[in-house]
């Protein structure tokens, strides 16, 4: 598994490259969490913001300005798609799981039929249109988009630290997470972090599906199943928890995921293991981080 991560220089590139989305992706959940929210809404947010990208391929721009225009683009339609799951949050009182897990499903049939209808490429139907060469990441580090990518992934991680614990919103959205009530009393208005939280989640899957559409050396393009950004929202919420929903941590858990899933296609191929394997893996990873927290829950509960 290592090896078919880190034994070449393209399993490296490929490692980072599946880093950079769920990093991305685990501080939407991560941010949730910090406000009191249990946000998965960060999957339907990916394939918006991946088919924005896309869609900024038909804006002929300057190089300098194509990508950083593909970014606001696709960090704006991830805030957009947060913006029922507030209105229902905040204003009727409805759980946030059951609006993002519907707000993902009509992201994925809405998308679905842009990258079929609108976007679609006339020469390869299996595919959309190619994000536009100077609205991609740039070859850095060991020359490859991936790693650019991930710095970006980094520096949008260390963004939310400095709000988190340096702002004084990022303060107030803390302290709603911990105890709202003690909130409430000290004159915060518990809708302002719920907002901030989602928005500030919405944009970082946006552009988690920018990255994956403009910073991967293939396709370039989203796939008419969208199948080459599935799953990453939903893989993000376990790297949020084993990062501890820190976005120091999931830096760390984000390249620990990224390694798993770049190493398990050498497994699969010479060990004969079914691809499979590798969830199972993930899923007693995340069980076992949790599973001290569940128990002091419990523990807790039999006390009473």
């Amino acid at each position: 598994m290592f090896y078919g991560a880190l034994g070449s220089l393209s399993n490296v590139t490929d490692m980072l490259g599946n880093a950079a989305p769920l990093i991305l992706t685990a501080l939407t959940f991560g941010v949730g969490v910090r406000a009191g929210l249990f946000n998965i809404g960060a999957e339907g947010q990916v394939y918006v913001g991946a088919g924005a990208a896309i869609y900024t391929s038909y804006y002929f721009l300057p190089a300098g300005i194509h990508l950083g225009f593909a970014l606001v683009l696709a960090g704006a339609a991830g805030a957009l798609m947060a913006v029922p799951t507030y209105l229902l949050k905040a204003y009727r009182g409805v759980n946030e799981v059951i609006t993002t897990i519907m707000l993902n499903w009509t992201a994925y049939f809405g998308m679905l039929w842009v990258a079929i209808v609108l976007l679609a490429d006339p020469a390869r139907p299996e595919k959309t249109i190619s994000v536009a060469p100077t609205s991609r990441f740039p070859d850095l580090l060991l020359g490859s988009v991936s790693t650019s990518a991930l710095l970006f992934a980094i520096a949008v991680a260390g963004a939310f630290y400095v709000y988190l614990w340096l702002t004084p919103s990022g303060y107030e959205l803390r302290s709603v997470g911990l105890n709202p009530e003690a909130a409430r009393f000290s004159g915060i208005n518990p809708r302002r972090p719920l907002l901030y939280a989602l928005l500030l989640g919405g944009v970082s899957a946006g552009l988690a599906g920018a990255v994956q559409v403009a910073g991967r050396t293939t396709p370039y393009a989203l796939y008419t199943g969208l199948s080459n950004v599935l799953n990453y929202g939903y893989n993000g919420i376990g790297v949020a928890l084993i990062g501890r929903n820190h976005p120091l941590g999931i830096i760390v858990a984000g390249l620990f995921f990224g390694t798993l899933q770049a190493g398990f296609s050498t497994v699969q191929l010479y060990a004969r293991v079914p691809f499979e394997i590798i969830q199972v893996i993930e899923g007693i990873i995340i069980f076992t981080v949790a599973a001290p927290e569940l128990y002091r829950r419990f523990r807790g509960s039999l006390k009473k």
